[in-house]
């Protein structure tokens, strides 16, 4: 008889005795992430309301709210972009184009031959919007039939918007848009000045806006394919879904926002003027990321762009009641802006290590 000898079954490597809470440390350590901008906003509200006894008033509350409603829906409209992996620099030039129409209307209307026709509150806004719809639509054709990168077409009709808002009135401002009742147009101030409920008109269509986009982004096929072409647009296009139509629609839904967003400021001045929301892309883009909508596309949620433009606003205005220049109030929102992109980034890196470790 032979010998037979019998390999010994491999010992596989035991984990370290501490791998257990170093993956605890790291879960922990993602949550925070993934909550960073409530735990800011609320990091914010205790250092200003320590600093200055009037932050927490109900007024100015209130007051701050109607500031971030704006930036919310303009942050909103541009959120849906960045979930494709696009990018829209254009909506703070789309606000003040349709301010200029809008306000355009209002005080002189529109000239036709045989006289001049004026149109209700309702009609200028439902206009207003439509502009804003199709200067989002120009955006996306531009992107998907001519192949210009979201960047450079995007940046090109900030010019362009912005051009067109100062030709329709030479660079002049429309200050009464106020109505009256034998032209039937009164009633402008409502969506920007009026309240309801104690809770300004501003702030419940900020609501509205955001309930509407988070149902779109969660609940509807639309929504999932937004996020299947920010995922991976090569899968997307072999799943049947039309990425052209995808992208065109959340440049609609962002023109569309910016051009709601400049009324509402329009209506809060009392005026229009060319110059509405100059650089207000910056903080809605601001808002978005720091909300944690990933700039490369795919992720992101509704709520925190609105929580991102709490974040922004309530700054902004606390660094104003406390008295802080407004030169250190660009750096501070321009160091907020980094450190949400450096936030979102360890996020990644640490979801991507925690999920290899689990594989």
């Amino acid at each position: 008889m032979t010998d037979t000898h019998v390999a010994a079954p491999a010992k596989t490597a035991a984990p370290p005795p501490d791998a257990p809470r170093n993956q605890a440390l790291a879960r922990a350590a993602l949550l925070l992430l993934r909550g960073r901008t409530l735990v800011v906003l609320v990091l914010l509200i205790l250092i200003f309301s320590a600093i200055s006894s009037e932050y927490l008033t109900q007024s100015n509350l209130i007051l701050m709210t109607k500031h971030v409603a704006i930036n919310a829906i303009l942050a909103i409209g541009v959120t849906f972009v960045i979930l494709t992996g696009g990018i829209d620099l254009s909506v703070g030039s789309i606000a003040g184009l349709a301010s200029m129409v809008s306000g355009g209307l209002l005080f002189k209307g529109l000239n036709v031959p045989g006289g001049t026709v004026f149109f209700s509150v309702a009609v200028v806004i439902l206009i207003g919007i439509v502009v804003g719809a199709l200067v989002g639509a120009v955006n996306g054709v531009l992107i998907t039939r001519f192949k210009v990168a979201p960047f450079i077409a995007t940046l090109g009709m900030l010019y362009v918007a912005r051009g067109l808002a100062q030709l329709h009135s030479n660079g002049g401002t429309y200050p009464d848009l106020a109505g009256s009742a034998a032209r039937g147009n009164e009633g402008f101030h409502f969506i920007g000045v009026d309240s309801l409920l104690g809770i300004p008109v501003a702030v419940w269509i900020m609501v509205l806006v955001a309930v509407a986009a988070i149902v779109v982004t969660t609940r509807t096929p639309f929504g999932r394919r937004i996020f299947a072409v920010g995922g991976n647009e090569r899968a997307a296009v072999l799943s049947g879904i039309r990425v052209n139509r995808i992208k065109i629609a959340v440049y609609v839904i962002s023109g569309a926002c910016a051009a709601l967003a400049g009324l509402l400021l329009t209506s809060e001045l009392g005026a229009a003027y060319p110059d509405t929301a100059t650089t207000y892309e910056l903080n809605a883009i601001a808002a978005a990321v720091l909300g944690g909508t990933a700039l490369a596309g795919g992720r992101g949620t509704i709520i925190g762009t609105v929580m991102g433009a709490f974040v922004i606003g309530f700054l902004s205005d606390g660094l104003v009641l406390v008295g802080v220049s407004t030169f250190w109030q660009s750096v501070v929102k321009g160091a907020v802006i980094v450190f949400a992109v450096i936030t979102e980034q360890a996020q990644q890196r640490l979801q991507s290590g925690l999920t290899k470790r689990t594989a």
